[in-house]
Parts: structure tokens; sequence; C-alpha cells
């Protein structure tokens, strides 16, 4: 990183030219997305920094997504195509990690798009407080409106626990890969899950434990389009929470508060706290919504959260409705 200079508009890394080792690898996964994939590329390769490569993984697309991106890295040769045999998000990212050879990761969804200056804005975070991970906010665009994502006040830098916390707090930033900037060291014995859908969940945590320094600002560099289609649509779409939605949120929940105890047990209370706040919010959306299939989760979340009543009705982070459903739902 220190070998790098922004000169006449373009960051030079090393002594003679811009593309020796890449100061940051750019990692999408793409699958059936020929209507919008080329709005993604188009929005990384006319970045204003520009010392990077643009890895892209094609998963199996059987559209033109892959010729797509074929067709694009024809054109620049900061761009390396993968196509590979149609596997899980997780499967998908690893390839990309696999291939990425900077000494920053970043990641960008292929229905989305970055602001020109996406990479600029993360890499000067992390160079200006010496940082390992960088966050920036985002622009939510739904039916053609849109809303902020993240709190654009100022620059906070945090330690690893301290960004866990605002993260499963999702006001600041959420668990997602995009608006995130990464040193590559923070992947360490971290591997995407090859099995299930939900990569972001079940590893964001571990990944910004191995951080020693995080900056988050939150100013939109980030644009999310949201659609029936997106992986994470059922934590709004309320009709797509389903048994194979629960059985693995449910687990993923239970490990990341067990691993955050072991790691952080002075935090035990927060880790504890959002499990069971997950909890309540599955058990009163599927009353409220009568979700078919949804039945024994209901019942093993009920009594789980009878057992730890005291814990989680005395614990100093619960919100007022939470207490209000304790009472409806579980009481």
């Amino acid at each position: 990183m220190e070998n790098v200079e922004w000169l006449n508009g373009v960051w030079y890394s090393g002594e003679d030219s811009v593309m020796q080792t890449p100061v940051i690898s750019v990692i999408m996964l793409t699958y059936n997305r020929e209507e919008l994939v080329g709005r993604a590329i188009e929005s990384i390769i006319n970045q204003t920094f520009r010392d990077f490569e643009f890895i892209i993984v094609d998963n199996g697309s059987t559209d033109q997504s892959g010729v797509i991106a074929d067709e694009y890295a024809a054109k620049d040769s900061r761009i390396l195509v993968i196509h590979r045999e149609r596997g899980n998000i997780g499967s998908g990212r690893n390839t990309g990690l696999d291939a990425a050879t900077g000494e920053y990761i970043a990641f960008i969804d292929d229905d989305d798009w970055c602001e020109p200056d996406y990479l600029e804005f993360l890499y000067g975070l992390v160079a200006e407080y010496k940082a390992d991970v960088a966050i920036c906010g985002a622009t939510k665009w739904e039916n053609g409106n849109s809303s902020p994502v993240g709190i654009a006040d100022e620059p906070i830098v945090m330690n690893a626990e301290s960004t866990i916390i605002e993260m499963l707090w999702r006001r600041r930033y959420n668990n997602g890969f995009p608006t995130k900037l990464f040193r590559r060291e923070a992947f360490d014995g971290i591997r995407f899950p090859e099995n299930g859908r939900y990569d972001d969940v079940h590893i964001m945590y571990k990944i910004l434990a191995n951080a020693e320094k995080i900056v988050s600002y939150g100013l939109p560099k980030y644009n999310v389009t949201r659609h029936d289609n997106n992986n994470s649509s059922a934590t709004t779409k309320h009709g797509m929470i389903t048994a194979a939605y629960l059985d693995d949120y449910r687990k993923v929940y239970k490990t990341r508060a067990d691993w955050l105890c072991e790691r952080f047990p002075e935090n035990a209370a927060y880790w504890r706290y959002f499990d069971w706040s997950f909890q309540i919010s599955m058990v009163e959306k599927i009353i409220r919504f009568t979700l078919p299939g949804c039945e024994i989760h209901l019942a093993e979340m009920r009594r789980e959260l009878k057992e730890h009543r005291d814990e989680f009705l005395g614990c100093q982070y619960i919100l007022d409705f939470e207490r209000e459903w304790m009472k409806a739902y579980v009481e």
C-alpha cells in the first residue's frame, strides 16, 4: 500500500505501471442476470480508482450473463472471467477469492451498481486510518424509489468487537459483503460455506473479528437493487420465510452467539440478546402471517424463549416491542 500514489487521475502501484500486482481485487458472482450484469460491470470499469483486477465468476448461467462478461473482458485486461458449474453463492465467492491477487478485496452483486468513486472512497479510508476494513453507505432502490442505507454523519473508527455489535444492530451497515473493503488477511483461515444460501451471516462476524481496526463512513457509494429474486428478500418479504430458511438461520444465529461468547466473553449479553431477538421476531412473523410449514420451528423457538424468559426480559438491550411480543406470543 505504501507504493501506491495518485497521479494524473490514475492510481499507480510499484515503480513502473498500474497493473503489476493490483491493489484491489473486485469479486462479482453472476447468475442469469443478463439484463443487469452489464450495468454492474460498467460501474466497476469506470471507477476513478484504476489499480484493480475485476474477477467475474459466472456461476453456471444459462442466459447470456457469461457471454456479456466475456465481451467486456475482451476489451479490458483488468477483467478475468471464470466460468464454473452451478453452485451456491459461497462456492462461487471461494472461486473468486482463490483467483484474487490484490492486497484488498471488494465485492459487488451483479444486480447492483457502484458510484464512480466507490473504490477510491473505500481505499482512501483504509489508507487514511490505517484500517483493515472500510465500510461505506448505500442507496436502496425498489420500484423506482430510493432510500439511504447507513448513517452518513462522520467517519467512525472501531475495534472488531464494536464493529460486530454495530453490524448486528443493522443501523450503520449490515452483514452484506458489498459496501466493504477488506485487507486480504482478514480472510485468513476463513472460507465461504459451500452449502446453504446465507453466506454473509455465516462468516462476516469471523472476518471482522480478524481485523484490528475498522472505519465506517456511511456516505452512499453503493446502489442496491431490491427485487423479489434477491437472495436476502426473505428479510423483508415475510411470505418467503420457510422451514428451510429457518433451518439455516436458526443454526447460524446459535453458532454465531456461541462463537462470539467464546471470542468476546465480556459482551456475552449482547451475543445472546441478538439470538433471542431474532427468534422472537420470527415467532411474531410466523403467527401474524400464518406462515405454513413453520409449526415445528415455532414450537421450538417459543420453548427456548420461555426457558430464557428472565434473561431476555432482563437484558438491558431488549426493545419495548420485543417485550410486548414476549407477552403476546410466549408467556
